[in-house]
């Protein structure tokens, strides 16, 4: 199982901007895709962009970005593949939520929204957007 980390939340005015990193260690090859999912208080947990990290795979390093935050967030990953990144621009009120970094062994790149499909997960880093 992979063990993740994340970091780089906090306190950001609207307009403004962030950038979380998660930390994976443990046996990392073994990701097929990781993303970013965030939750509010009262509200379901949701994806908000993923990756495809699998080695070898014709299509590593493709992206899906959720509509809500399309042109304004980016997830990427390092060369050595063992930090995930999201660079978040023009934050708004309604971005501000626990952020979680997770990580799929494997399961379809179709439903990368979907948290069930992923079996690790970080801690989580709180992001708030406010005036």
């Amino acid at each position: 199982q992979v063990q993740l980390v994340e970091s780089g939340g906090g306190s950001v005015q609207p307009g403004g901007s962030l950038r979380l990193s998660c930390a994976a260690s443990g046996y990392t090859r073994s990701s097929a895709f990781m993303a970013w999912f965030r939750q509010a208080p009262g509200k379901e947990r949701e994806g908000v962009a993923a990756i495809l990290t699998g080695s070898g795979s014709l299509y590593e390093g493709s992206t899906h970005h959720a509509d809500s935050v399309k042109g304004r967030f980016t997830i990427s990953q390092n060369n050595a593949k063992n930090t995930l990144y999201l660079q978040m621009n023009n934050l708004k009120p309604e971005d501000s939520a626990m952020y979680y970094c997770a990580a799929a062994s494997h399961g379809s790149w179709y439903f990368w929204y979907r948290p069930q499909v992923y079996d690790s997960w970080g801690q989580g880093t709180q992001v708030t957007v406010s005036s």
